[in-house]
């Protein structure tokens, strides 16, 4: 798409972002997709591990969505925003202790988001994946033995593609999903029902 500009940044580094993101803009639409895995037994977590999964996959989608919430409202803009989320923030799953936990905080932030922005007619919402085959997921699931545990709880025997997530936030984005606000959108093959 020509018209899209391409920001690189630190989303740790708040002043960098708010900067950068306050400079682009106007916006209409956001989704907030970046996310760590520091894969560890919850008695191994280290310091580290937390405080990257806790800037990354929590902080950044709060203060991204800050700066593009307030352009949107000054804007009089209606908009809508869609957080990557994960299965993971509804099911525990052996050493992920720090990913489950900000996917979970994630998921009530979300909420509170679309509770406070619905009044400016601003909607936001969750998807909520099981693993999808991007270079994160098959780095930590090419193991044979640990993906086919987690294949053989999917009902549909497979894990998820990048089309699979792209498809339903498209459609979290569109005015076909108007009246949707505060909701998770479970794209888990069915993980979630055995």
């Amino acid at each position: 798409c020509p018209g899209i500009e391409t920001l690189c940044l630190d989303l740790a580094d708040w002043e960098a972002v708010e900067a950068a993101v306050g400079a682009a803009g106007p916006f209409e639409l956001l989704v907030n997709n970046a996310a760590v895995a520091e894969l560890q037994p919850f008695l191994e977590v280290t310091r580290s591990a937390l405080q990257r999964s806790l800037d990354v996959n929590f902080g950044a989608v709060l203060h991204v969505s800050q700066i593009v919430a307030r352009q949107m409202i000054a804007q009089g803009v209606a908009g809508a925003i869609v957080n990557v989320s994960s299965q993971a923030s509804k099911r525990a799953l052996r050493d992920h202790a720090v990913y489950c936990s900000t996917k979970s905080a994630l998921d009530m932030l979300s909420k509170v988001m679309a509770m406070e922005l619905g009044p400016h007619k601003i909607r936001v919402n969750t998807v909520n994946p099981t693993v999808v085959m991007t270079d994160m997921g098959r780095s930590n699931w090419s193991d044979p033995q640990k993906s086919a545990a987690m294949i053989n709880r999917i009902p549909l025997g497979k894990f998820a593609e990048v089309d699979d997530v792209v498809n339903s936030i498209l459609f979290l984005l569109s005015d076909k999903s108007a009246m949707t606000t505060g909701s998770s959108l479970m794209i888990d093959g069915g993980f979630l029902v055995s």
